[in-house]
């Protein structure tokens, strides 16, 4: 399986991003289940646990981030040596990885379990919202090895073209946190600390298949063997160099999800707190297809830059975006037209009933800037491909903390056009910031073709 995996990875670009980017959509669809069904459980608890849990999202979006954006990092340094042909390279890459991850979680951990509750004060969480926050978060900080583990590993199976096994332990977790979210919420009374320990079991059946299949049955490209490990710096920066800034890539998204609460809070009180989270849930699950084929235009624009192939990797990218563009049109169709339907998922009781106008509203203003995202995110992940994650890491916070931040700010405080006003500047500021990210990939693709050939 492993040799037909790197095969793909060195042919023809628009059939390896069609059959990496399949299996990928399907594992973030499956892992952005988690958060749906998340919400539709702790829905049942009320809206100061639905708010409490939105103040939790920024901080998990770092968890999350440092997990997938170290595993990007894997991703990139493996899949550019199997495009340059250097097994031993991308063998090497994969146990520094790991290392890598332990070392991450515990400094996470330690970090995020300290600073929790002045941290989701700041974000405006009080009384009982603040309660329900700190009840979720201190299990998910906790384990969080587990989605560092669970994360992290996929991106080495990622960087040899191996999308189906991730896939499969993706299928894990999910049904394990399908069961054990009633059970730990409402059997056990766990209350929101049960949707948060259900997700960290969950990603502990995941991370262990994975770990399984890379330690035990060794049957993937890369050959770890943790009793010959040496440390080599010189590997573990080529995992990091793309590693740290994709991690701070969803460090900058949560520093901009601050801004967004802080506005939000000021005009639409624990209210508008509710629905833009249960909103933002859906947009989060709306935007999974898209990250998935931009996923894998990383790992097959490594591939191709690692074997010097500029017409590759310009078919790359211009395929990719393309793909990216017909999904993201299709997702925003369903998200406007359905918005009324999809918003009582999480208004369900009579207490959470008189949020469903707002989170429609945002679900019809807000869902129109995935139309153009779909131009922005391959071209971002083309920069981690091919091993520049200060460049992406620059355009998430062009995209996020300077158009986003500024639009939602002027439409909903500046202008006092309310909420409202806030989902405009979501969709307005990520259209153009992508517009513009597109265009300097293109750029950077022709830059290479006449400097590096």
């Amino acid at each position: 399986m492993a040799n037909k995996n790197v095969e793909l990875m060195r042919g023809e670009p628009e059939i390896a991003i069609k059959k990496l980017a399949i299996p990928i959509m399907i594992s973030m669809i499956l892992t952005a289940s988690y958060n749906i069904i998340d919400g539709v459980w702790v829905a049942g608890l009320g809206q100061a646990a639905i708010a409490g849990i939105g103040f939790v999202t920024p901080i998990f979006m770092i968890l999350n981030g440092f997990s997938v954006g170290l595993g990007n990092g894997a991703t990139s340094s493996i899949s550019r040596a199997v495009g340059a042909k250097n097994h031993e390279k991308a063998s090497k890459s994969a146990a520094h990885s790991l290392l890598i991850f332990l070392l991450a979680s515990i400094v996470l951990t330690v970090t995020l379990l300290l600073i929790q509750k002045p941290l989701l004060e700041t974000y405006g969480a009080n009384d009982q919202s603040l309660v329900e926050a700190i009840n979720y978060a201190t299990p998910l900080f906790s384990g969080l090895f587990a989605f560092m583990f669970a994360n992290g590993a996929s991106g080495i199976l990622r960087g040899e073209g191996d999308m189906k096994r991730a896939m499969y332990a993706i299928i894990v977790s999910v049904i394990l946190n399908f069961i054990l979210d009633p059970i730990f919420i409402y059997v056990l009374n766990l209350g929101s600390a049960g949707a948060s320990l259900a997700t960290i079991v969950s990603s502990m059946g995941s991370a262990f298949v994975i770990m399984y299949w890379i330690l035990i049955k060794k049957d993937t490209y890369v050959d770890v063997n943790l009793r010959d490990f040496k440390f080599e710096w010189e590997i573990a920066k080529d995992i990091l160099k793309v590693g740290i800034p994709a991690s701070l890539d969803m460090f900058m998204m949560s520093l901009a999800m601050s801004f967004y609460l802080i506005f939000i809070s000021s005009i639409g009180g624990e209210y508008g707190i509710a629905a833009f989270t249960s909103g933002q849930r859906l947009y989060l699950f709306g935007i999974m297809p898209l990250t998935a084929i931009a996923s894998a235009v990383a790992a097959v624009s490594g591939s191709a830059y690692g074997a010097r192939n500029w017409d590759y990797l310009s078919r790359t990218h211009i395929y990719g975006t393309k793909f990216a563009l017909m999904i993201s049109v299709v997702i925003t169709m369903i998200l406007v037209i359905f918005a009324p339907q999809l918003s009582m998922i999480f208004a369900y009781t009579p207490e959470t009933a008189p949020l469903i106008p707002e989170i429609t509203n945002f679900l019809r203003i807000a869902s129109f800037g995935l139309l153009l995202v779909g131009i922005g995110m391959p071209s971002s992940f083309l920069y981690q491909g091919i091993g520049r994650g200060t460049t992406s890491l620059a355009w998430t916070i062009i995209r996020e903390l300077i158009f986003t931040v500024s639009f939602t700010y002027l439409f909903g405080i500046v202008f006092n056009w309310g909420l409202t006003g806030i989902w405009m500047g979501l969709a307005v500021g990520r259209m153009l910031a992508s517009i513009l990210n597109f265009t300097y990939a293109r750029y950077t693709i022709n830059k290479l073709k006449t400097t590096m050939n």
